[in-house]
């Protein structure tokens, strides 16, 4: 199979150093864009300029982003980093698994890979993790939870280019066409406010519970045009309400 563009996104990154590691890196594993969502760090210092070296170029054609989901909102396979065990429900997955389901997945479509790292300091929010369909574990070979931001995403990268040169998955010709993070994450937005509004979530409980039907549907590589079903059930409930059927 061809893989398609890959993309690596930073969310806060905070430290120049890490941010043209990470841009350099990009460059010697073929990545063709890096996105930054809110960077605490000045990426255009001299700094971060020099560690980028022969990624000064992706660098400084880095796209910011105020939000994760405007970050990817283009990607229909997201996958996610986790250096932490404690993350409840949500499963985390080795590399090979991940880019075996990669593999499995790819569609027809043209949208890029996301590859999406968290903070230096504390990583990914649960809520940010929700928005990949896979996360890799990157807590496999020691009990120190935590990897310097860089060297994180030179493991995910090596694994990925490494994966390349696997033999592939055979699959049918259908098209798999993964939903788009937005694309959920609006569905599920408005599926909240019914289910607020008809009494079966309560205000103190809903982020919790939402959380649980994101992660449900995300393992269950839910589809484009699953989620506009489920939109079409929301709008018509939305409408008997409104008539006063309901």
């Amino acid at each position: 199979m061809n893989f398609k563009k890959a993309v690596v996104v930073l969310v806060e990154p905070s430290g120049n150093i890490n941010v043209g590691s990470v841009a350099r890196l990009c460059e010697n594993f073929e990545i063709e864009e890096l996105r930054l969502v809110s960077p605490k760090c000045d990426i255009k210092s001299l700094e971060t300029k020099k560690m980028a070296m022969k990624g000064l170029n992706l660098l400084e054609k880095a796209k910011e982003y105020s939000t994760l989901i405007e970050a990817i909102s283009d990607c229909r396979q997201v996958i996610a980093t986790a250096g932490r065990m404690d993350h409840g429900d949500i499963p985390l997955h080795q590399s090979e698994e991940v880019f075996e389901w990669i593999k499995k997945t790819s569609s027809d479509h043209n949208e890029p890979i996301a590859m999406v790292f968290g903070r230096e300091d504390r990583g990914l929010t649960n809520e940010e993790l929700l928005c990949a369909q896979r996360i890799i574990s990157l807590n496999q070979f020691s009990n120190y939870q935590s990897l310097n931001l860089s060297h994180a995403v030179a493991i995910v990268l090596y694994e990925y280019q490494k994966s390349k040169g696997l033999n592939p998955i055979s699959k049918s010709k259908t098209s798999f066409n993964l939903a788009k993070a937005e694309e959920l994450d609006n569905c599920l937005k408005d599926a909240e406010n019914i289910l607020l509004e008809i009494g079966f979530l309560m205000k103190h409980t809903s982020k919790a519970r939402m959380s649980k039907f994101k992660g449900l549907l995300q393992r269950a590589d839910i589809k484009s045009e699953e989620v506009a079903l489920i939109r079409g059930v929301v709008r018509q409930i939305r409408w008997a309400i409104n008539k006063g059927n309901i």
